[in-house]
């Protein structure tokens, strides 16, 4: 099973942290081993499997879910967020590619060698627009490898029409990613406030979202945004330094 970091008041990528445990309602916790004599002479009712680990209240209070694990939704369930927001939708995009991207129409036209930065406004784009001609706010970051998958060249290609919208879109390598200890999952968080994890299969095909407001999914979510957009770079500027490269 899958697990998923919640949280850690590790300063040096050490523990304590606590984990998810993906399709179970349990949390795994992860901290110094209890040693103490006269703490374990204390314990009742235990088994010969069970261990103890000691780690700071902070850590749960912090980070402890307060709500049971929410369940995989239809990605269409959160559809009517991306007009619904009232101020910021930002985007988190962990995977080296995405089956969405592959099967679509511009896929083709890319491995030609196309230009398929300036297509014509879509569904999505004309929404990017009457969203943020209101004052809202469409930001991502996306994680990208040294050198680019061929899903993130893609990406990086078809930019420029996202940002022509409206769209703040940024971008920031993995080995960053790692070093700010960032999720390596896929959600969108909107208004600081609800947060929409994706689901993959292991062919990069969106399964659903899990949809949260529990506040320590919602806290990790902010911090991981507030670190990758202090270090993710502007698309432009980024492609620039992708073409100097090449």
């Amino acid at each position: 099973m899958t697990l998923r970091i919640l949280g850690t008041t590790s300063e040096d990528g050490d523990c304590p942290t606590l984990y998810d445990i993906e399709g179970t309602d349990e949390i795994l916790v992860q901290g110094e081993r209890e040693t103490d004599p006269e703490h374990l002479a204390q314990l009742r009712d235990v088994k010969e499997s069970e261990t103890f680990v000691r780690v700071p209240r902070s850590l749960l209070i912090r980070y402890a879910p307060a709500a049971e694990a929410p369940m995989l939704q239809p990605f269409a369930s959160i559809s009517h967020l991306f007009s619904d927001f009232r101020h910021t939708a930002w985007r988190l995009e962990t995977r080296r590619g995405y089956a969405t991207d592959r099967n679509g129409p511009k896929w083709a036209r890319f491995l030609a060698g196309e230009d398929i930065g300036g297509d014509p406004d879509n569904t999505w784009r004309e929404n990017v627009r009457t969203q943020t001609a209101q004052g809202k706010r469409f930001e991502r970051v996306r994680l990208v490898d040294e050198p680019l998958t061929r899903g993130q060249a893609f990406l990086l290609a078809s930019a420029p029409g996202n940002v022509a919208a409206g769209e703040d879109i940024r971008n920031l390598t993995r080995a960053q990613a790692r070093e700010l200890r960032l999720p390596d999952y896929d959600f969108w968080l909107f208004d600081s406030k609800i947060v929409a994890r994706f689901a993959f299969d292991d062919d990069d095909t969106t399964l659903g979202v899990y949809v949260s407001e529990d506040p320590a999914d919602v806290l990790a979510a902010c911090q991981a945004r507030d670190a990758a957009w202090h270090h993710a770079v502007r698309t432009e500027e980024f492609a620039r330094r992708v073409r100097s490269t090449v």
